[in-house]
Parts: C-alpha cells; sequence; structure tokens
C-alpha cells in the first residue's frame, strides 16, 4: 500500500499549483482521500478530503474558494489544485486514505495511510 504524491515547487505569492497523488495496492479503491499540511513547529492541518461514496468533499476554511480536490478513479489518482497560494500556505502536503465512508474526516488520525509528502513553497 503507498501514496506517491508529487507536484509541489515554489512558486509566486497568487500562483497556482497542481499535486497529485499515486495509488497502489488497493489504496485508492473504496477509500476516502485526502490532503494534510505541515509547517515545522506546528501540528498537522486538515486540507481538503473526498469520500468514495458520492465523492463528497470538504475543505479546510482556509483554503476554500482556493483549493479543489478531486479524483480520478480510472487513474487511481488524486489531485488537489491550489489557486490563488498565499504565503501562509507553505507547508509540506501530505496525500491521506482510510477506508471509504459517505463522509469526510478531518481528524489525521482516522486515516490509515499516509504518502512522503511534498513540499510547497509560496514567496511573496
Amino acid at each position: 500500500v503507498q501514496l506517491q504524491a508529487s507536484g509541489g515547487g515554489l512558486v509566486r505569492a497568487g500562483g497556482s499549483l497542481r499535486l497529485s497523488c499515486a495509488a497502489s495496492g488497493r489504496t485508492f479503491l473504496g477509500h476516502d482521500m485526502g490532503w494534510f499540511r505541515q509547517v515545522p513547529g506546528k501540528e498537522r492541518e486538515f486540507v481538503a478530503g473526498i469520500s468514495w461514496i458520492r465523492s463528497r468533499t470538504d475543505y479546510a476554511d482556509s483554503v476554500k474558494g482556493r483549493f479543489t480536490i478531486f479524483r480520478d478513479n480510472g487513474k487511481d489518482t488524486l489531485y488537489l489544485e491550489l489557486d490563488s497560494l498565499k504565503p501562509e500556505d507553505t507547508a509540506v502536503y501530505y496525500c491521506v486514505a482510510k477506508r471509504g465512508s459517505t463522509y469526510v474526516s478531518k481528524a489525521g488520525g482516522d486515516y490509515t495511510y499516509w504518502g512522503q509528502g511534498t513540499q510547497v513553497t509560496v514567496s511573496s
């Protein structure tokens, strides 16, 4: 079971990035997926999630209207579109997965699988 995140990088404030998370080992189908982020010295933070059943989505208030989460079940890939980026979005972004449900959990402890993280840096 592996989650491989990619797409991070350095971008100026106001710019955009698209993160991808490729899943393998039966991680994708039947699983809720999500993104968390963490800055050194701070608690990890829920960013966005998408449920397996009905593809319901939920976002942290700080990213609503700027980030979009979506999944391609045919490619076993999760995406996070980051628009209108701000310096405070700078963090390591982690792809996560858990057994599928009808709602999106914002609790990191609910997620069984974690990817290795991809760094997003937004300059002012």
